[in-house]
């Protein structure tokens, strides 16, 4: 058996550094319950020269496996513990961007970047495809995207990733951002905004993008897709097909500073009524084998409405294990937590 030592990357925000260390354990344990093959014996959090750490064992990780945990979203560095000494194990990640495409949009409400990628992460890795995180080009689906911050995750993984929002000015604000982005940073691409329109009747604006991270990759056609589609979540299945995307990721609003919002019901405090109305629609959407994932401030919704809520559209819900401790603060009035399913 080797031990190994995971160091914590820091984070900007101070209220979620101190739940970092129990969150990455519990995203390690989603990975090695679906994907390792639970060999991850002893993780506890140790300080070593003053500096904490995750260390855990498990026999010697293949370099496949050392490339799934270099994208766990806080990890700093790996190393093996030899007596006294840390052996540092080379990390690749699968980031194909500078990391500005993350962190440069700042606005109230932005959801913290390390907790984005956890969210991709433990849905990607409850996937059938799970353990073809660094091979397969997976498309991502938001379906309450905001300004793009998963759709921004999924790019840099390499990914291509849809997003849907009602909302015109987060809308007009990240269709902005991403085309100025692709010139500052001048990336091959080709951007345009156009209608969608179904049965004669406009349903709202669309962003459509093809990128790629250098010329040569965009010549050979080694390409990504990008789209944001300005329309409500419960017409989403009105402008995709079914089976068109592997992951559904979404960061239910929190009831605070936003509600949840259908055509129906109107605006709402708790996420709820949203994801009864629109969770259908995402199951249609979402090929065989493939796993939503959904954060939600769990003060205002409990975690069986929401697991109620996805079982009656068909997905089952993982609710033991390392699922179960992905709740943590945010403010006063928002304590977040993760709930993950997968369709059969």
């Amino acid at each position: 058996m080797t031990t190994y030592a995971l160091l914590l990357h820091p984070a900007a925000n101070r209220v979620y550094t101190d739940s970092a260390a129990r969150l990455m354990a519990a995203e390690l344990g989603v990975l090695d319950r679906t994907v390792l093959g639970g060999r991850i014996s002893d993780l506890t959090r140790t300080t070593i020269g003053g500096i904490p750490y995750l260390t855990f064992e498990t026999d010697a990780l293949s370099g496949a496996e050392t490339g799934l945990i270099a994208n766990l979203s806080s990890v700093y560095g790996l190393f093996r513990i030899e007596g006294d000494l840390l052996a540092p194990v080379e990390l690749h990640r699968l980031d194909r961007y500078d990391d500005d495409l993350i962190t440069i949009q700042k606005y109230q409400g932005k959801t913290n970047e390390q907790f984005t990628k956890l969210l991709l992460n433990v849905t990607l890795w409850s996937s059938a495809r799970g353990a073809e995180m660094l091979d397969r080009r997976f498309h991502v689906f938001d379906p309450l995207c905001g300004r793009g911050t998963t759709l921004n995750q999924a790019l840099m993984y390499g990914y291509d990733a849809t997003g849907v929002d009602t909302d015109k000015r987060d809308f007009e604000a990240y269709s902005g951002f991403v085309r100025t982005y692709l010139k500052r940073k001048r990336l091959k691409h080709q951007a345009d905004v156009t209608q969608v329109r179904r049965d004669k009747r406009v349903l709202g604006k669309r962003l459509e993008a093809t990128l790629a991270p250098t010329k040569e990759d965009f010549k050979a056609g080694r390409t990504q897709h990008l789209e944001y589609a300005n329309v409500d979540t419960t017409e989403a299945r009105a402008v995709y097909a079914p089976r068109s995307f592997d992951l559904v990721v979404a960061d239910a609003p929190y009831g605070v500073q936003h509600g949840s919002r259908t055509d129906k019901a109107g605006l709402k405090r708790g996420p709820q009524e949203l994801i009864h109305a629109a969770a259908p629609g995402w199951t249609e959407l979402l090929r065989p084998g493939g796993a939503v994932g959904i954060s939600w401030n769990n003060l205002v919704a409990g975690r069986d409405e929401l697991a109620e809520a996805l079982a009656a559209a068909g997905l089952e819900v993982c609710d033991s294990g390392p699922y179960l401790d992905l709740e943590h603060r945010v403010d006063q009035a928002i304590m977040r937590d993760v709930i993950v399913a997968r369709k059969p």
